[in-house]
Parts: structure tokens; sequence; C-alpha cells
């Protein structure tokens, strides 16, 4: 990853590095991304899976593995721990950049910037950390490849479309690697460019549909649906069990007010009196997707006046399942982790992103909930609306290396051709039948009772 150059001295002109990128070739050949052969003494899924479970709350654990259950792209959501273990043994140019660590197509979507512009750009952090480049890319190249499955399309189309996506991130990536510093930064991919940019007319109203709904999806717009008022009080209502209050409410609203005034202080300054604006009125216990089912989540409402609610997501953080394998975070809180690489990743982040320990040392962080934002519904997609969305997203992934990688070697490592897009097409493949296997030891460990799963996820 990039480190701040106290010295003062340049870090060489771009082609300079694209020189030093493209030498990396001879030490590890881009070919070499392709293969995938599952190590003789690879660990147990079940056994990461459930290790993945400690210390959740176990009454939500048939959930997530119900979740898991419906189909191998649920699972691969779900199973990034596994992953992270397989890619420690793959091999790595040695050049670092801020990954997302869970880096597939559903971890991409619109939402509205600080200045209420509809943005598209990754919005999943629970596993970031500085890692290899490479981890990223396999695992969403892996991702377009089990998507293009679940829509019906043969292996070699797949392929295609795998290869497809690592050649939008290799050619965005060489763009980057040619752009200044500041360029770099301040590139953005809104709503109304990917509709311009898309070649397919279907794609075109795909993305148009998802920006609408972006739109719809405000404060204004979920306030009455979920809340109501209740013996003169407005409160979450109750969906179990996605949405529920505890049996100790009142211990578990004060524990909510600590924290949100421990949350407040990881604020800048004029966030602050726009958090202050607005009175705490209730929180509920919720689960959230995938991965996190299991993890200690809440909805926190707060009121500014009887008409202007604010919804805080409160979510647990846990350390990066890369950190076995890529090292230690910087920092020892993991919120702090998830807001910094977050901030570090995206084009713009919420104005209320931000963490806190709560009592008992638990770490946690918190965004708007869903506030002006969509993604993608891929079992819904044509191959050609596929193949764009994830160029795209692409796009979007390369653009976040480069913010914290040296975009200028990793081009010069990928060179101009296609080398590198189809050995990861090739691996992408091969992980995907990896995954497969993976769910069907799964779902047999459900059968046989070793894992509980809920029907009603």
């Amino acid at each position: 990853m990039g480190k701040h150059n106290p010295s003062g001295r340049a870090l060489g002109s771009p082609s300079a590095r694209w020189a030093e990128g493209k030498a990396l070739r001879k030490e590890v050949p881009r070919r070499s991304h392709g293969v995938w052969q599952p190590p003789p003494r690879r660990q147990d899924p079940i056994a990461l899976i459930k290790a993945s479970s400690e210390d959740r709350l176990p009454r939500l654990m048939p959930l997530r593995y119900g979740r898991m259950l419906h189909s191998p792209f649920a699972f691969f959501r779900g199973a990034a721990i596994l992953m992270a273990a397989d890619l420690a043994a793959t091999p790595v140019t040695g050049l670092r950049v801020q990954a997302c660590g869970d880096c597939h197509l559903l971890n991409f979507g619109e939402f509205a910037t600080p200045e209420r512009h509809l943005t598209f750009d990754l919005n999943d952090f629970d596993e970031t950390l500085p890692a290899p480049w490479e981890w990223d890319v396999k695992r969403f190249a892996v991702s377009v490849a089990i998507a293009g499955r679940e829509v019906g399309l043969r292996d070699r189309k797949c392929r295609a479309l795998a290869a497809h996506a690592v050649r939008a991130y290799r050619r965005a990536m060489a763009e980057f690697g040619s752009m200044t510093a500041l360029e770099v930064w301040y590139a953005r991919l809104d709503a109304k460019t990917l509709v311009r940019l898309a070649r397919n007319h279907s794609a075109q109203r795909l993305f148009r549909k998802t920006a609408a709904e972006a739109r719809a999806h405000t404060v204004a717009h979920i306030f009455p649906r979920v809340t109501e008022m209740t013996a003169g009080r407005r409160r979450v209502v109750d969906d179990a069990p996605w949405v529920f209050h505890p049996s100790r409410t009142k211990a578990f609203e004060q524990e909510v007010r600590s924290f949100l005034e421990a949350y407040r202080k990881t604020l800048p300054d004029e966030r602050r009196v726009l958090l202050d604006r607005y009175q705490f009125v209730d929180a509920a216990v919720t689960v959230v997707g995938v991965g996190s089912v299991g993890t200690r989540c809440a909805l926190a409402l707060l009121l500014a006046a009887d008409n202007d609610p604010l919804f805080l997501q409160i979510k647990e953080a846990r350390p990066s399942v890369l950190e076995a394998y890529a090292g230690k975070s910087a920092y020892a809180d993991p919120g702090q982790r998830i807001v910094c690489g977050q901030h570090l990743m995206q084009s713009a982040s919420d104005i209320f992103l931000g963490w806190a320990h709560a009592r008992g040392g638990r770490s946690y962080y918190l965004r708007q909930l869903r506030d002006m934002k969509a993604g993608a519904h891929l079992d819904l997609m044509s191959r050609a609306e596929l193949a764009e969305y994830a160029g795209f997203c692409a796009w979007a992934l390369a653009r976040a290396h480069a913010r914290s990688g040296d975009a200028a070697r990793i081009s010069g490592y990928l060179g101009s051709g296609g080398s590198f897009d189809e050995a990861v097409a090739g691996f992408a493949i091969a992980y995907a039948d990896q995954n497969e296997a993976d769910y069907a030891a799964f779902k047999k460990a459900v059968r046989a009772g070793r894992l509980e799963a809920s029907e009603k996820a």
C-alpha cells in the first residue's frame, strides 16, 4: 500500500514505475494467476465457517446459515473467510492497496454523496485492510463467474464474462496510472454516466431503474413505513426475526444512548453540530446482509422534529478475515479500521460515518440507513446487462485501489495485452467449482445437523 513520503522526493515518473511493474512479471508470471488447485491440507470449510460464527448471537445463527443456503452465490457472500484462506496461497506481486476484502458484484451500488448526487461505488467495507490487490480482483472475478452460472450461462460464457470484467479493471488501472494523484482522488462514476456509457439499451434501462429506486429510498420515504406511534411515542416497528426490540428494552436503550455519545466524538465538529439537532427516540435490533447475520446490529431512530427523522445503522465491527494472512490492522479499533478504509476507498462517504466502543468493549461503526441507496438484482440480468454492470464495478474497484496503491506499477504488471485477463478468468471458473463443492459440503453439514439453518431466512 502507498505510504507517506517524508523525504519530499518524487517517487518516480509514471513511465519509470510502469517499467518497474512490468519487471515483476519475471518474478510472478501473469499466467501463474490462472491456477487454482486446493492444497492437500486445505482447511475444512465447515470448520472455518463455524469459526467465523464464534462470538455471534447464537439465536441468529440459523438465520445466517439459512440465507447462505439460498444459492451458491449466497454461500459465496457469507463465506468470505474461506476464500481469504485460499487466496493466501496464490501468487502475488507484493504490491499492496487498501483492499475491500470481500469484493463481489453485490458489494457495489448507487448511493447519495453528501452533495446529494447519485454515485456508483463499492459500498461494503467490513473486511477492508491493506492487502495484495490481486486478492480483490480474483474474488471479484469469481463472483462474476458464479453470477453468470446463476443466470443460466454455460462456463464458456461465464469465463468470457470474467475476462471482460478483469479487462475493464486492467484498462481502468492504465487510465489511473497516467493520471496525477489529485485526478485519481477526484475521479468518480455517477448515475448519469452509467447510463451514458452503457452500450446496451437494456442496460441503460436497468441503470435508469436502479437510479430511480435509489432516489425513492429516502428518509422521508421509509419513515412512515418502519415506525409507528405507540402510547404517544414514535417507535421502530417490530418485524421479527429481522427487526425486534430486545426483552430488556430500557437497558438496551440506555446502552445505545451511551454509545451514541461516544460515537459523536469521532465525527468532525461540523457534523456534531448537525447530529446535536437530533434527539434519540428509539432503537431496535436488526438482522442485515448475509455475512453480517449474527453480528450485533441495531437501528437507532433520532428526531429533530415530529417529521424530521434520522436513522442510524449501528453495526458491530470485527477483525477482518484478511488479518490472519495480510497482517494486523494499524488500527486497534475494528470500527476505526472500517471507517478509515471506507473513506480511503470510496469517492464519497456518508456524512454520519463514524465509530465507537460500546459497554463491554465491543466496537461498532455507524452510517445512515438506506439513504438513497440501491443495488443490483443479478438474478434479473441478461448476459449483456451483467457484462455492462461488471465492467462498471471493475472500474470502481480499480479507482478504489489507485487511491491507495501505485496504479502505474500495477498497470505495468498488467500490461496492454490480455494475458492477465485470461489467467484470472480461468482461475474464476476453477474457483467457482470450488465454491460449488464447498456449498455442497455446507448443505450436507446442515442435513447432518452439524449446522442449524432456518427456513425463515
